[in-house]
């Protein structure tokens, strides 16, 4: 088994860490920057920051706050929201990100999935998909999780990897926010016909979620967001019980 990752999420809204439950009423979670900082000495794998609210106010995201947040940790990081262009994305690497992460303007347009790929390497690129479970079937949802598409989830999963996506960033937004664990079959079944790292999102609550997403969910990296922002799981505590369940650890505990 490949050694497996734990990132805690960012989502910013109007420059503060938030978090909801089904992408819905916010509530604040405390400074990215010292999040962010706290993370990293606690032995996070990586830190994804996601501008939840810029596509939906159609701007860029927060360059001034992601170079804070870029000088301040050690480990990779990755930033989501309102990124459209080769432009875009220069503008981010130059402020310290190590990865970008899109969506919404991936599903409007495809092909920006391999112009950015080409231009900056596919490890660098990462497409997030918010899924939720409608009559039956998956469907991806865009501009944080408010606007429908007609897309299957898991053929679009597909398509992303084909046109040139590193890593596939995968949230339930059923699962969102509940602490009932994460939607496992699905992140399965996409982990399994990928060839690419699969990030599970949504729904982390026990030390035992992560456990059963990287058995029966087959993920690359478990992502969560407020049992780390407000304490009630410790990352060193994480890595040791996961360490001790037989799961191998990307840094050292």
């Amino acid at each position: 088994m490949l050694t497996k990752r734990i990132i805690p999420c960012l989502d910013i809204k109007d420059g503060r860490t938030v978090k909801g439950t089904n992408f819905v009423n916010l509530r604040d979670a405390g400074d990215a920057v010292e999040l962010a900082a706290a993370y990293a000495q606690q032995g996070a794998d990586e830190l994804v920051f996601l501008d939840i609210t810029a596509t939906v106010e159609g701007r860029s995201t927060l360059l001034q706050l992601v170079t804070r947040v870029a000088q301040t940790i050690p480990i990779p990081f990755c930033v989501g929201g309102g990124i459209r262009t080769i432009q875009d994305v220069s503008a981010l690497l130059m402020a310290g990100a190590d990865k970008i992460s899109i969506n919404s303007s991936a599903v409007q347009n495809p092909a920006v999935i391999s112009e950015l790929a080409k231009e900056f390497g596919s490890q660098c690129i990462v497409v997030a998909i918010d899924t939720r479970h409608i009559d039956g079937k998956d469907y991806v949802h865009t501009h944080g999780g408010r606007k429908p598409t007609s897309l299957f989830t898991q053929e679009w999963a597909k398509e992303v990897e084909d046109r040139g996506a590193g890593e596939i960033l995968l949230t339930s937004m059923d699962a969102d926010g509940t602490k009932n664990g994460f939607a496992c079959d699905l992140t399965a079944e996409i982990s399994e016909a990928s060839a690419i790292p699969i990030i599970a999102s949504g729904g982390a609550g026990q030390m035992d979620h992560f456990f059963d997403v990287f058995t029966k969910g087959k993920a690359d990296a478990g992502l969560a967001a407020s049992i780390f922002h407000f304490k009630e799981i410790d990352i060193p505590d994480l890595k040791a019980y996961l360490h001790q369940a037989g799961i191998p650890m990307r840094r050292s505990i």
